[in-house]
């Protein structure tokens, strides 16, 4: 069996039993919050125990990093779908130690992508469009740093409201503890 049909097989006995009632939620986050964070699997049951958080408390946006490296991408774009249209009035930048981004080096990566067969014609072509991977593919020296940059570029976004203020932690990966490196209330100018 592979993992598609041991995924749907599962799926038929969740749904059959009822599973899903206990995990019953509003599309709106009753915390009002946004978290960015990092996509690392380490994080994906750990986060939410190591801040109390429930299902349905807050929006959770993953990536590698929880970096904005694009402020009009499709990462900020979400983080402006959860304060305009789902109710969320703070946003939280949640990076971790151990993380991959920071060990990231666009040439290994360039490397990877071709030994899986992509082909020198697609770097260059990318190359000639303008397209630089060696910066797009870089990774962060400082998780600290990656998180206060983060906040950064969601602070001085132009369509955020002047009011949500923008926090900034990274949680230890292997403990759950929360270090506090940007905390935002105060520093949101007022309406």
């Amino acid at each position: 069996m592979n993992n598609i049909q041991e995924i749907l097989a599962y799926n038929k006995t969740f749904v059959e039993s009822k599973e899903y009632e206990k995990y019953t939620a509003g599309k709106y986050p009753t915390r009002k919050m946004v978290i960015i964070t990092c996509m690392d699997t380490r994080l994906v049951e750990m986060l939410p125990k190591a801040m109390n958080l429930k299902n349905g408390d807050v929006k959770i946006i993953k990536n590698a990093g929880a970096i904005i490296s694009q402020p009009f991408g499709s990462v900020m774009r979400s983080v402006l779908v959860a304060i305009y249209e789902l109710g969320a009035d703070e946003v939280l930048v949640v990076g971790h130690t151990e993380c991959g981004m920071a060990s990231l080096h666009a040439e290994t990566m360039i490397g990877h992508m071709v030994e899986r067969g992509v082909s020198e014609e697609v770097m260059t072509t990318l190359e000639n469009s303008g397209i630089r991977l060696q910066k797009w593919l870089r990774g962060f020296d400082s998780v600290e740093e990656g998180v206060k940059h983060t906040v950064e570029v969601i602070k001085k976004h132009p369509l955020l409201p002047p009011n949500v203020p923008v926090h900034g932690m990274v949680i230890d990966s292997a403990t759950g503890e929360l270090d506090l490196v940007a905390e935002g209330y105060g520093q949101q100018a007022s309406l």
